[in-house]
């Protein structure tokens, strides 16, 4: 049995999920009497993609260890992520990949760890997602890396055409999760977005709960490619459909069905005032960087103030009902909060209520 990794101090369910996204259904792993030294069979793949497979599941298991090792730092070396300096419960998490954020490997990878390590913090009650560069939020995915010799995509695989898929198909649905990350974050998140927002930057912003847009941003739901600043007008298409969570979230965003095929159909790039006009940002702030990070900052400074109970308990059920009938939510709403209002949270907003005096929450626990 081979071993992935060196020895690794997060504990075994951490590594047990991160083996689990990188491997699905095709891995058995297991602890042996070393609880840090984790096994795997792989079967029913070539030898090529099984290392490779195994090296992504080094890749997250390395990350695991880097952030569990220091919970209340949450930068990693391509995302930078700290508290705002007056509001403790609000984190700040910014795109630090110059010169244009494209994302890598190890960026996504970085941003599932930061956010599933953040909703595991019961001490922050809202998220603030947006980038450390002036001009560019993200320009998408490295095409760089994607086109090189050891891409998932590129590398030379073993094996027939079905096993060949079920490699690619295990890195596309690893990429996916990594980005739904920041949907599946207990505490809201409200993304900043200005500047160039190019393909991945649509996924990422379709599973951010609320999206605001300086005036200067630019959108495609596009894949594109830059090297720099001085030539991000150089543009490549991929001949391939939007896979990482574009398609499959943002006709339940946008009320305009027309719209949104026409803008994924076409891949024009589009405004923000576009954007506004078809609802998949609720706000166009004038400026950029600065501007649009305080106005988001500012409403998460907001929900902060509100029961964390309350906050995530009001975004886990609207998720639930985006996916389920209206009759199948409001039953489940009944069960959640049955047990919810029985919380001290409730009790002292009542409180607070009858006595005219501001309520003070307590903080969520750690998990």
């Amino acid at each position: 049995m081979p071993r992935i990794g060196p020895r690794v101090k997060p504990n075994a369910p951490q590594l047990r999920m991160a083996l689990n996204r990188v491997l699905g259904d095709s891995a058995k792993p297991r602890f042996n009497s070393n609880p840090h030294r984790l096994t795997t069979h792989v079967t029913g793949y070539p030898a090529s993609i099984r290392n490779r497979m195994k090296a992504a599941a080094l890749t997250h298991v390395q990350l695991a260890s880097t952030f569990t090792s220091t919970m209340t730092n949450y930068s990693g070396k391509l995302i930078k992520a700290s508290p705002i300096p007056d509001c403790s419960s609000v984190i700040l998490v910014e795109f630090a990949r110059p010169p244009v954020n494209a994302f890598s490997e190890g960026m996504w990878g970085e941003l599932r760890i930061i956010f599933d390590s953040i909703s595991r913090d019961g001490a922050v009650r809202a998220v603030v997602l947006g980038s450390s560069l002036p001009k560019f939020w993200t320009a998408g995915l490295d095409l760089i890396e994607a086109a090189g010799p050891n891409s998932a995509i590129t590398a030379p695989m073993g094996g027939d055409p079905s096993r060949r898929s079920l490699g690619l198909s295990a890195h596309i649905l690893d990429f996916q999760d990594a980005i739904s990350a920041i949907e599946r974050c207990r505490q809201p998140v409200v993304a900043a977005v200005h500047g160039l927002a190019l393909g991945l930057a649509v996924d990422i912003l379709c599973a951010c709960d609320i999206r605001y847009a300086a005036e200067n941003s630019n959108l495609c739901i596009k894949v594109r490619v830059q090297t720099d600043v001085k030539s991000y007008e150089q543009e490549v298409d991929i001949g391939m459909a939007s896979d990482i969570g574009t398609l499959a979230r943002i006709s339940k965003i946008v009320g305009n069905e027309s719209a949104v095929r026409e803008l994924a159909l076409t891949a024009r790039p589009f405004g923000a005032s576009e954007a506004l006009s078809i609802g998949f940002v609720n706000k166009v702030v004038k400026g950029g960087r600065d501007e649009v990070l305080a106005a988001a900052i500012d409403t998460a400074k907001l929900i902060a103030s509100k029961s964390p109970i309350a906050t995530i308990g009001t975004k886990h059920l609207l998720l639930h009902a985006r996916d389920h009938t209206v009759r199948d939510s409001l039953e489940y709403t009944a069960t959640w909060n049955s047990l919810m209002l029985q919380s001290d949270d409730a009790k002292d907003a009542f409180a607070a209520f009858t006595t005219k005096k501001p309520t003070v929450f307590k903080p969520m626990p750690k998990l």
